[in-house]
């Protein structure tokens, strides 16, 4: 599993493109669904989750939504299926995250707690994936495998 990180518009979607011919695009920026990605998985491809952040904000703001805790496990949960999905049936996974923040903090408590469920959700797939890559101004540097 990869994950391509950086701030918005750093050239993240380019350097996924670059990584394989075959390309599975699952993005809660079309409008897919963060559970969606189950039905979209093909052996020797590459699938590319986009969007986190926006599957992130519907959890939060979701009426019947979990502690950040219970929201942070199931994320876990959710990131070591996609780990299973790439070692039982033949598909190598992209995530593509979003740095927000950069140690700015908001005053709205929603806001925060956006930030800090992204920020543990980044760490969180850091530590699974075999590849991390941060994007700057279309300058992909490797900090992980």
């Amino acid at each position: 599993m990869q994950l391509i990180i950086g701030g918005s518009h750093s050239g993240k979607r380019a350097f996924a493109r670059q990584q394989s011919d075959a390309l599975i695009w699952h993005s809660a920026y079309q409008g897919d669904s963060p559970e969606g990605w189950h039905t979209r998985v093909l052996p020797n491809h590459l699938l590319v989750l986009e969007g986190w952040e926006c599957w992130l904000r519907d959890r939060l703001s979701a009426e019947d939504a979990p502690d950040l805790m219970t929201l942070r496990q199931a994320l876990q949960h959710e990131l070591q299926a996609l780990q299973q999905a790439e070692n039982e049936q033949g598909v190598e996974v992209c995530l593509i995250l979003l740095e927000i923040g950069r140690g700015i903090v908001p005053i709205d408590a929603h806001d925060r707690q956006l930030r800090d469920l992204n920020g543990w959700f980044s760490q969180d797939a850091a530590g699974l994936c075999d590849q991390v890559h941060y994007l700057w101004h279309g300058l992909a540097r490797a900090i992980k495998g």
